[in-house]
């Protein structure tokens, strides 16, 4: 759409805010199966809420009582929220995850022996398209889930046209193809806001809150934490989202300065790095991501959509090798950082590896253009 045009990404042309759309074509035979797919996506809707339901009473009420045995509550928690995060997926249209353990570099031997086993305090980061990463970790994992607090929403908007300095340039330049899409019209990125915390949050809390920006320190009631001290009380793994939003999937969004100055390779807990890829949308299977929040019962509508497909939804995961991952003793700082300045070196090469086993492209808009872009999208635009 011409009016969101601004939020492209001035490296790449790739706009990674607006909702994917299928191809034109057959638009006439999903109009007639639709009433179908509606029926069967409102019987699918109400079951999933069952099992949102069931998980409040089951795993927030009743596996309290477990709590005076760690072992058992933790245990017990673990099963009924792999179960029931499972059954959730199968009902929108997820019948098969395909899960890949994959090396940086094409060509290289698979490791001997490795497995990809999350332990307390150790962290999982992953790119953000939607929720359904969020259940299928939940799933694997049962881990803790954490949201960035930042200092403020209220960001200025660059002017239209407004050029920066970028001193690392993710996305190609080549003057062709989609590189070539920057226009007068392309803003420029916003300058980053500070994330000061970190607050923990709930499975259904954060699928809630899914497509939306961080939440300001003024709006909270208790103090935000560190990450440090999240992880170093944890009892699973962390699971930390770099981006702070989902992004369309069609890239990767900048990476916020999460970690602060943890120096390379991490020794005091591992790292591990996973990405998600959706394929994109069909006349008769809408996208998966979910870049724009609902407005009410967010994400809801999104749910019904794709239970109400009638055809087989797809998405794939990557697991990097913990072998080159940036806690390996093995790992190479000097492969991702070559100079320039890097406030947070962590979180640069996260973003690279990230970006290179999912085969992203990296964009410089972060999740302080998609606050501009949603003011735009709703109509209430700061200007």
């Amino acid at each position: 759409m011409e009016k969101f045009s601004a939020f492209r990404d001035p490296g790449t042309g790739i706009q990674p805010f607006l909702r994917p759309i299928p191809p034109s074509g057959s638009e006439w035979l999903a109009a007639a199966v639709s009433p179908i797919g509606y029926a069967l996506g409102a019987v699918k809707t109400v079951l999933v809420l069952a099992l949102a339901l069931l998980y409040v009473v089951l795993v927030q009420g009743v596996c309290l009582l477990f709590l005076p045995v760690p072992s058992l509550h933790k245990a017990v928690t673990y099963v009924l929220t792999a179960v029931l995060s499972r059954l959730a997926l199968l009902l929108v249209g997820l019948y098969w995850i395909p899960v890949e353990a994959v090396q940086r570099r094409r060509g290289r031997p698979a490791p001997i022996n490795e497995t990809w086993n999350p332990r307390a305090g150790d962290l999982i980061v992953s790119n953000w398209a939607s929720w359904v990463e969020i259940l299928w970790l939940a799933f694997r994992f049962n881990p803790i889930f954490v949201l960035p607090v930042c200092e403020t929403l209220a960001i200025p908007l660059p002017e239209k046209g407004a050029s920066s300095l970028i001193s690392r340039t993710p996305g190609r330049r080549t003057g062709t193809g989609s590189a070539a899409i920057s226009s007068p019209s392309t803003r420029a990125p916003t300058s980053r806001v500070p994330i000061i915390g970190f607050r923990r949050v709930s499975l259904l809390s954060l699928i809630a809150l899914t497509g939306r920006p961080p939440v300001p320190e003024d709006s909270l009631t208790t103090k935000p934490e560190t990450l440090e001290a999240i992880r170093s009380k944890a009892d699973r793994p962390v699971v930390v989202f770099p981006e702070c939003t989902t992004s369309n999937a069609r890239a990767l969004l900048r990476f916020a300065e999460v970690f602060g100055d943890i120096k390379l390779p991490v020794s005091k807990f591992k790292v591990f790095l996973m990405c998600v890829r959706y394929d994109p949308p069909t006349t008769f299977a809408p996208t998966l991501s979910h870049s724009i929040p609902s407005g009410l019962l967010n994400p809801l509508p999104h749910i019904f959509r794709l239970a109400s497909a009638l055809a087989p939804l797809t998405v794939s995961i990557r697991l990097l090798a913990p072998s080159e991952a940036p806690s390996s003793g093995s790992f190479l700082l000097s492969e991702f950082l070559t100079g320039g300045d890097y406030p947070d070196p962590l979180a640069e090469c996260c973003a690279a590896l990230i970006a290179q086993i999912g085969r992203f492209k990296r964009v410089e808009l972060g999740w302080e253009d998609k606050v501009a872009f949603l003011r735009l999208y709703r109509g209430k635009s700061g200007r």
